[in-house]
């Protein structure tokens, strides 16, 4: 252990760029410097046709400080794009690396790795902790044969398997149309996450790392080397999670009509600037909302 803090490098961070084009958004300047230690990782979850980012969340990971801040982005998050192009994160095509620009443009931070999950992954992860004690924040009544999808839950505390966590994150509305918006079901999967999480952190599942590894190689795609995940999760093994992690989702109004599309979700503009620099922040200094490239704000 002692060797390896010595001998592993930390991973590389993304640099502000002090060059921007004309007519470019300036996200970045040349006075902005970085923190020593403190990294950003996009955390997105698929479908389960594997196709598109369903679930965005950024997390922020201060080492020195032994914090981290998970931010969730809802999926119709209004984003620049070109004119007719639809302006809603989700829709946008490019992949993973296209949603990492679009958000790091967005909210005027540098976003240095991704780890892209799908709803297999979820489902193997919760049982191989042998499942997580989870609050189902209303009751679930939904039926869809099309998916072959069936979701039953009273609110309360439960103890939840894979599968009943991987349906509990999917839920949206009940069969007659009560439950709560995407932005509700963008905070559920945020908690479920964390708790998970907290539990693959805990001193009683480190025996578990074989079967992480191989739920990892399996179904996660990211950028990220495994001489960086070492890294990190050594680091994350000195964590308190019960008061080190910290999690937002951006607020905002999500029935704006823009550029003839429906239902974006445009942010609340003082409102993301106070989570972006009290959870995500990297930077020596505040950023403003000059900084950022928030469209349609309030």
């Amino acid at each position: 252990y002692a060797a390896f803090h010595m001998l592993v490098p930390a991973p590389e961070m993304v640099q502000p760029d002090p060059t921007t084009e004309e007519g470019e958004h300036e996200a970045v300047g040349s006075t902005l410097q970085r923190r020593k230690g403190v990294y950003n990782i996009l955390l997105a979850g698929t479908d389960f046709g594997g196709t598109r980012t369903d679930t965005m969340m950024v997390m922020s990971y201060d080492i020195p400080n032994k914090r981290v801040g998970v931010v969730s982005v809802p999926r119709d998050t209004l984003v620049e794009r070109p004119s007719g192009k639809n302006p809603r994160l989700v829709y946008g095509p490019g992949g993973i690396d296209a949603r990492r620009d679009d958000i790091s443009d967005l909210l005027g931070i540098p976003i240095d790795y991704y780890a892209k999950v799908d709803l297999d992954a979820f489902i193997a992860l919760v049982d191989e902790v042998g499942g997580v004690e989870f609050y189902v924040p209303c009751d679930m009544d939904y039926d869809d044969p099309a998916q072959n999808l069936s979701i039953h839950f009273k609110e309360g505390m439960q103890h939840l398997t894979g599968q009943q966590a991987m349906e509990v994150c999917r839920f949206r509305k009940n069969n007659d149309g009560t439950g709560y918006t995407d932005v509700g079901r963008t905070q559920t999967q945020q908690q479920l996450v964390v708790t998970l999480a907290k539990k693959m952190l805990s001193l009683s599942t480190l025996t578990n790392l074989k079967g992480f590894m191989e739920i990892f190689n399996t179904y996660v795609e990211t950028d990220l080397s495994m001489k960086d995940l070492l890294y990190f999760g050594s680091r994350a093994l000195g964590l308190d999670t019960a008061n080190g992690v910290e999690t937002a989702t951006l607020e905002g109004n999500g029935t704006v009509k823009y550029n003839g599309y429906r239902f974006c979700y445009a942010l609340y503009t003082d409102k993301a600037v106070d989570v972006v620099n009290r959870l995500l922040n990297p930077y020596t200094r505040d950023l403003t909302a000059e900084d950022m490239n928030i469209l349609g704000g309030y």
